[in-house]
């Protein structure tokens, strides 16, 4: 039968977009196939397992590196601003990974019957060999993409597999913490999802402190701890990273992206820009599509 390595490769290969990103049939499971190192990538990471099959590459969270390869499991546990690259690819040997969304309705329902408790500790990013059973089920799940017929029966089943053997093995505590009832985690994670869907409209922190069913100085509080960010750092990066998107996706011109992600000031956008990716915007986009042209 295939394995891990040949299913992800398949599958990349088949289905990857431009950014090498291939989704699936299976919501929230999708694979990562890379021909060459990549440039940095800023984004803020939703919860997820990566399981990286082939390749290397590396994940800056605030002044910590991790740098992980082929049978490391990369485990990201909060929504957190994280800059990643791809540092080992060839046409060859290309970089290939698996990553699962961690769903927090699974998590939940699992931990009920499950001894143990959330973790407590601010750790958002770990990375460790990635275990057995979680490489098994992880198997199972990729072949059920080619039994179509087999989808709407088996996937529910599959994923919930997966996610039980996180929080079984050694990350089970980090993992709980996402689905933990009342929990900060899961209270802030309300708010995030507000600032993910509405980033480009002014959002009142008290607005998003009553999502999330706290006092405005303990939101703050929370939101930061989980996020390593406040509230208004956190819509600015979102704003920012789509306005990226859609200058060197769409071809939009810096203000067209300014004033679609919700900037009022052109300048203040252009600043904010060259502080977070470290060009101007206008020579950040040239930049890209002068790396998109160069053969590799």
């Amino acid at each position: 039968m295939s394995s891990l390595l040949d299913l992800v490769r398949r599958h990349g290969k088949a289905h990857a977009d431009g950014y090498g990103i291939a989704r699936s049939d299976i919501q929230g499971l999708s694979t990562v196939h890379a021909t060459a190192p990549s440039e940095l990538v800023h984004d803020i990471s939703r919860p997820l397992a990566c399981l990286v099959v082939q390749g290397g590459k590396r994940v800056t969270m605030g002044t910590r590196d991790f740098n992980f390869g082929a049978g490391d499991l990369l485990l990201i546990t909060a929504d957190v601003p994280t800059v990643s690259q791809v540092t080992r690819a060839s046409t060859a040997e290309p970089y290939l990974s698996l990553v699962v969304e961690l769903n927090p309705g699974i998590i939940a329902d699992l931990s009920l019957q499950m001894d143990g408790t959330a973790a407590t500790d601010a750790d958002a990013v770990r990375v460790e060999p990635t275990e057995v059973e979680v490489a098994e089920a992880a198997t199972r799940l990729m072949r059920l993409l080619d039994r179509p017929a087999a989808l709407p029966v088996l996937q529910a089943s599959l994923m919930r597999e997966l996610h039980y053997w996180l929080l079984a093995g050694r990350h089970g505590a980090a993992v709980r913490r996402i689905g933990w009832p009342g929990g900060h985690v899961e209270r802030v994670s309300r708010a995030v999802a507000v600032l993910r869907t509405r980033f480009a409209e002014p959002l009142p922190v008290e607005s998003l402190a009553a999502v999330a069913g706290m006092s405005p100085s303990s939101f703050h509080q929370h939101f930061r701890s989980v996020t390593s960010l406040s509230p208004l750092q956190f819509q600015k990066q979102l704003r920012l990273i789509e306005a990226r998107r859609l200058m060197q996706g769409e071809g939009r011109s810096a203000s067209s992206a300014a004033f679609a992600v919700g900037y009022e000031s052109v300048p203040q956008f252009t600043r904010e820009y060259g502080r977070l990716f470290g060009l101007p915007p206008a020579r950040d986009a040239e930049a890209a599509r002068r790396s998109a042209e160069t053969p590799t």
